[in-house]
Order: C-alpha cells, then structure tokens, then sequence
C-alpha cells in the first residue's frame, strides 16, 4: 500500500503525461517530427480529449477502491498503446513515459500491475512493428526501445523497492529511537533528584519534573541558559558560574558546598555534573563535548541535620565536662580530706553535697536526652486515660520538698470536677515537669503555682512562678534547641537548653500548643489545653 505522498506524486505524473503527448502530437501533425504513423487530426483529438479529461479527473479526483483505479490503469494503458500506434511510433522519445506507468502499475498492483504492463508494452511493440513489417530498421529499433523502457522501468522500481525497504528500517529506528528516549524521560521524570541536560552553549533542553519542584516553577525551562536557571553562590557567599566549571570538568564532577536562594528560602544543593561525550568524539579523543548533565540534590536539611547534630555533640560534651569535673575532684578531696584528722565533719558534708548536686545536675541533663530521644522516635506515645487530680496530687508530693527547700512556696490553684484526659501518661507527666523544674530554678524568692481549670471539654494546665521572667526577644527563641538566655541569672545556673525545646516536643505530641506569658523580673507563666473526656 503507498502512501499519500507517493499517490499523489503519481497523479501528478498522471496528469503531466497526457499533456506532454498532446504536444508532441502537434509537432507530428504539422510534421515537424515524423509522421510516418500519424492517422489524422480526428483519431488524435478524439483520443487525447478523454486523456486529459481522465487525467484532470484522476489527479481531483483519486479512486477509492481497487478496483476503480485497475479500471483507470487499464484506460491509461490503451490509450498509450493507441497513441504508439496511430500517432508517433514506438521508437520516440516519449515512450519512456511508459516507465511511469510499470512504475505506477507495480506500486497499485505489485507484481500483476507489473506483468500486465509489461506484456501490454510489447504487444504494443510488437504490434507497431507488425505495421511496419517490410521496413527492418523499424522492428529492429522498437525491440531496443521496448528493451530500454522495460530495463530502465526495473531498475526504478529496484531503486524505489531499496528505498522503501530503508525508509521502513528508517522508520523502525526512528519508533525504537522514541520509545527508547520515552523509557529514558519517563525514568528520568520519576527520579526524586532534579535532572538537567544542556548542549555545549548551556543552554538546557531536557530537564525533569523533579527540577520544576526544586525551583519551585511552572514554566519552561528548555532554551535557557543554565546560569540563568541555577544562580549559585560558593562557600564564600560569591557569585558561583556553573558553565564555567561545567567547560572545565573532564568526569564526574560532586559538589555539596553551593547554595542557591528560592524566594524567601535558600537551598543547600549537592551538584553532580559531568560532559557528555559521544562515542565518535571518544574515538577521536576530541576535546570538545556534546552537552552537559547534572544531577541536584536538595541537602538543606540532611546539612541541617549534620550540623545540630555536631553542635549537640559539642554543647552537650561541653556540659557534661563541667558537672563531671566538678564532681571527680570534689570527690578526689574527700578521699584525701578523709585521711587527715584535721579537717571537720562540716567540710566533708560540704564538699559531698556539692560533688551530689553535680550528678543530679548530670541525672536531669540525661533525663532530658532521654526524654527527647522518646519523643523523637515516638515511645510511649499510646494514649491513656489520666485522673487529672491524682496526676496534679503526685507532682505536688514530688516538688513541694525541692520548693520548699529553696524557700518557695509551691501553690496548687485547682478547680473542682477536672475529669480525665485520654493522652500519653508519660508525655503528659514529663511536660507539666518540665514546666516546674524550670520554675522552681529561675525563682529566688515567691512562689511557682500549678493552676488547672476546667471549661466545657477542655482543660487547661498552667505552671505560674513569680522568677526572672523572660524578655520579648528572648521569648521567641526559647523553644529552640540549645538556645540559652545571655540574661546572667540564666548563666549562673547549669542547663543545656534542651528543657523547652523538649516541652514543644512533647506538647506537639499530646496536640496541644504551647502559651507563654511573661515580663522580665515579675514571673512567667507557661500553659497549654487538652481535650477533657466528656462526662456522661
């Protein structure tokens, strides 16, 4: 079956034959070319009007079944062999145009439309060369014109058969080609890390989905130039040309140290890139390359992560040395103070109870670690129902003493019928904890309150101490991990400013929002809500 193209290419053959024989029935009729066959002006007007009328027909026209074309093909064929026989001969120049018709034979009807055009030119040969039995020269010449016509047909349609038989094996590279470059896309756009590719210039033509996420974009980025596209800046915070490195890398090339802003944000990317070279340009060990293709990772929180987990590492040794040292040569002392009968019971005590304040200093700092670790990871986070009372009565009983040792007063403010809770015990205990430890430490004088009431069905818990307070701008970063006050009566007691950081954990655990009302050198109150389970 041919295609389109090809059709209408031969209906345009089709009509361009019959008008280039009507011209050359002219030159014959006014006998400027033999006119040894020629048969008068009415055999050749009433042949060549319904020519070019079917051909006119045909090319506006064109068959749509088989067998309306075998039809127009069988028309074609008689009236050529009449124009041989009653107009110019066999023997001229336009009989080559019969090899427009074993080619359109072949394409409409393969090798019958052949066979049957073939056998039609030599019986049309033979026939001319019947009328001009007596004259050798005639017949001779007809068999090597009918001989020319049918070698020049074959070799056309050779040509034309080697041709389609590449074209096809061209259109199955080309399909292969696409599916495979389609399985490629598709891999590639499902890849979680952005992907680009650029031409030698750096201009970008294939990029992934990943890459439009990553620069938080919708449009195009194919045709721009790739230091348009990524604007990084170095360690050092300079301006950093990706193109240029990209034209002076000959491999692979990593790099975790740029970092790119995004609106309000900026990105700490891992970069890997490298040239791409074709097996042609390695054969010739060429320097120059085909493209680029780079691959960016988003490392901002994976770095993040690094980095607190190196200052955890540092802040935390650093705490731990103090309380230890402390505590290692206090007891050292005691071992040495012991042996001599000098020295008082009194300094003994002293010195023991300081070396006992620094481990429990050490203990609360390990309650802390591990108290962040669970909520980290998620432990003991099954909810339960809690009596509030009874769990309100047990920390009064826990921290009333350390209070009351420091010369506080240690408050209960508890209204009536408070219910139960459904949470995590252990998350809930551990916050309201936090919450007095912390009190009872930055409070020198006056009181620290544990004050809950009940509205509707919520709960609301509140720690108040009458301390050092909080500034504004303290009170913004105190949830932050690590982050300590400069105020120096935070100094002067230990801490590794785990403790709030702590609370916002466990509070995001039980669902609830931390609420913080202080004022420097009059106290702060620390407070949250919970659902209450409802009463029947």
């Amino acid at each position: 079956m041919i295609n389109e193209r090809t059709a209408y290419i031969m209906r345009l053959a089709g009509l361009m034959m019959p008008i280039i024989l009507v011209f050359y029935g002219i030159l014959v009729q006014y006998g400027i070319v033999d006119q040894s066959h020629y048969a008068g002006d009415l055999v050749f007007f009433s042949m060549m009007i319904p020519w070019v009328l079917l051909a006119s027909f045909q090319y506006l026209l064109p068959s749509r079944s088989w067998r309306a074309s075998g039809i127009r093909f069988a028309i074609y064929h008689v009236l050529s062999a009449f124009y041989i026989l009653l107009i110019s001969g066999f023997a001229t120049p336009f009989i080559a145009t019969w090899v427009l018709l074993l080619m359109a034979s072949y394409a409409y009807f393969a090798r019958f439309g052949l066979v049957s055009s073939v056998i039609v030119l030599i019986l049309t040969a033979t026939g001319d060369s019947i009328l001009h039995l007596g004259n050798g020269t005639v017949v001779l010449t007809n068999i090597l014109a009918a001989l020319a016509v049918m070698i020049v047909g074959f070799v056309a349609i050779a040509l034309s058969r080697v041709q389609e038989v590449d074209g096809a094996e061209l259109s199955r590279s080309k399909a292969l080609e696409t599916l495979q470059s389609d399985r490629i896309l598709t891999i590639v756009n499902n890849l979680a890390d952005a992907v680009l590719s650029t031409d030698q210039n750096g201009i970008i033509r294939v990029y992934n989905a990943a890459s439009l996420n990553l620069l938080d974009t919708n449009s195009s980025l194919n045709g721009h130039h790739i230091d348009e596209v990524l604007t990084f800046r170095s360690k050092d915070n300079k301006p950093f040309s990706l193109f240029d490195n990209l034209k002076k890398s000959r491999g692979v090339v990593i790099r975790d140290d740029l970092t790119m802003a995004i609106e309000d944000e900026v990105l700490r990317l891992e970069v890997t890139y490298s040239p791409i070279r074709s097996s042609y340009s390695q054969a010739k060990k060429a320097e120059n390359q085909d493209g680029y293709i780079l691959i960016l990772r988003d490392i901002t929180k994976a770095k993040s992560l690094e980095e607190e987990r190196d200052e955890f590492i540092s802040v935390v040794s650093h705490e731990l040395r103090t309380p230890i040292t402390i505590a290692e040569g206090t007891i050292s002392n005691v071992q040495l103070m012991m042996e001599r009968p000098d020295i008082s019971d009194l300094v003994l005590k002293q010195s023991i109870s300081t070396a006992h304040d620094q481990v429990i200093f050490l203990a609360k700092m390990v309650n802390d670690l591990s108290t962040l670790s669970r909520a980290e990871r998620g432990v003991a986070d099954t909810p339960e129902l809690i009596e509030v009372r009874t769990l309100v009565d047990d920390l009064y009983k826990e921290y009333a003493p350390q209070a009351e040792a420091k010369g506080l007063h240690f408050n209960l403010d508890v209204g009536t019928h408070l219910g139960q809770v459904t949470a995590s015990s252990l998350y809930l205990r551990e916050l309201l904890q936090n919450f007095i430890t912390n009190s009872i430490k930055y409070t020198k004088e006056g009181s620290v309150t544990l004050n809950i009431r009940r509205k509707d069905d919520k709960i609301t818990f509140e720690v108040r101490d009458t301390g050092i307070g909080i500034s504004k701008s303290d009170q913004g970063k105190i949830f932050n991990k690590f982050y300590r006050s400069e105020d120096y009566r935070t100094r002067e007691t230990g801490g590794t400013g785990l403790g709030l950081y702590v609370a916002a954990k466990l509070a995001k655990k039980l669902g609830a929002k931390i609420g913080i009302h202080s004022r420097l050198n009059h106290g702060s109150s620390f407070s949250f809500t919970l659902s209450a389970k409802k009463s029947k």
